[in-house]
Formats: C-alpha cells, structure tokens, sequence
C-alpha cells in the first residue's frame, strides 16, 4: 500500500472548468457573489450529462434562497427544480450556464430578516458509485466524519472556505433533478493542502495555491 505523504486539513477552492471561463466568472459573481472560493479556468474536455457534483450555498432563510435563485437565474442559470418548502426546509437547484449545478437552501422554514445574498456555508456533494469505498479513501487521507448515514458521507472541514460531502451518484442526481447518466470529464478540481491526487470516482484534487 502506498505510502500518502499529504493529509487533507483544509480545502481552500474549487475551480470549475469552463468553455468561456471569464463568463463563468461573471456569472458568479454576479449571481452569487462568490469570491475566492470558486475559480474558474478554460476547458474544452469532453463532458455530456450529469457530470457526478453539485455545489450547494447553505443560507440563514428562505428569502436569502429566493434572492440568489431569482439572481443566478437572471444572470443566465437554468431553474432545474423551482424554490419550494419541504420536512427539512426550503430550497431550489439551478444549473450555471458552465453547466455545475447549484442547490441553495436552508434548513429555516420562516424569515427572520430582510433578504440578502449571504451564504453560511458552501459545500461540494460528489457523487460516488461506491460510497463506503470513497469514503475510506478520504479518512485514510485525514479527513474526519461528521455525520454518515446510509449514502450520505458528511466530512468534518473546520474552517475550511469548501466543505465536502459524499452521495449515491444516482441519489445525488435524483436530488438535483437531472439524469444520473453521465461521461467525461467532471470538470470541477479541487484545491486543498493534500496535495495532487485523483479519487477512486476520478475526482482531481490539486495542491492549494500557495
């Protein structure tokens, strides 16, 4: 067994890979005025369908859910499941004109305050086909459980400006609204003090700049 030299303690960014990354750029910090946390560089790897993520801004209450979604949508997102209140909140998912899909949400059912476009948390979801597999390989690499139940892996991030969560790929794409069908690139890397290493699903992981 080899030997892993880098244990994962904070995950600084992702990037997504786009065709025209300088509008993907635009594109978030218009609709969700995302800085640092999410970079975006060119790509023209083949990819088609479900491409195996989902990002999610985890918000205070339903009207800062309502002011992204109406904001990602006007700056050119494709509403993949409309905002609606379910038994653990209130939500919608949208797709970015790069095509990474998007879920905002809160787990308040009742505003407390006026809107905003402030999120508490953002969270990548990658889709595994074998979750317990996956999961392994990121404990042996430092990362620690917060919560895990069935195919649903949450891992304890601390500070980190990303948290990271594993799901059923079918299960994540049930959620999100799409077909979990699927081929290519993922387009999506992402940036941590573990160094470079690809995932047992082909997710990249690159060192953190800096």
């Amino acid at each position: 067994m080899d030997t892993i030299d880098h244990t994962i303690t904070t995950i600084d960014s992702i990037t997504i890979e786009a065709a025209d990354p300088d509008a993907a750029a635009r594109f978030y910090a218009d609709a969700f005025e995302l800085g640092p946390q999410v970079r975006t560089v060119a790509s023209d790897a083949p990819t088609s369908g479900f491409r195996g993520f989902t990002l999610s801004l985890v918000v205070a209450q339903p009207a800062d859910v309502q002011a992204l979604f109406s904001a990602a949508i006007a700056a050119g997102a494709t509403q993949l499941k409309p905002m609606e209140k379910s038994l653990w909140g209130f939500g919608g998912v949208v797709q970015a004109p790069d095509g990474a899909i998007w879920n905002l949400a809160t787990s308040n059912k009742k505003d407390t305050g006026p809107a905003t476009k402030a999120f508490e948390n953002l969270v990548l979801l990658l889709g595994a086909d074998d979750v317990s597999a996956s999961k392994r390989f990121y404990t042996a690499r430092g990362l620690e459980v917060g919560k895990s139940f069935g195919s649903y892996v949450d891992f304890s991030t601390g500070q980190s400006p990303v948290g990271l969560g594993l799901y059923k790929r079918r299960a994540l794409a049930k959620q999100a609204g799409v077909d979990a069908d699927g081929s290519g690139s993922h387009r999506i890397r992402v940036n941590s003090d573990g160094g470079a290493f690809t995932d047992p699903d082909g997710f990249v992981w690159d060192a953190a700049a800096g």
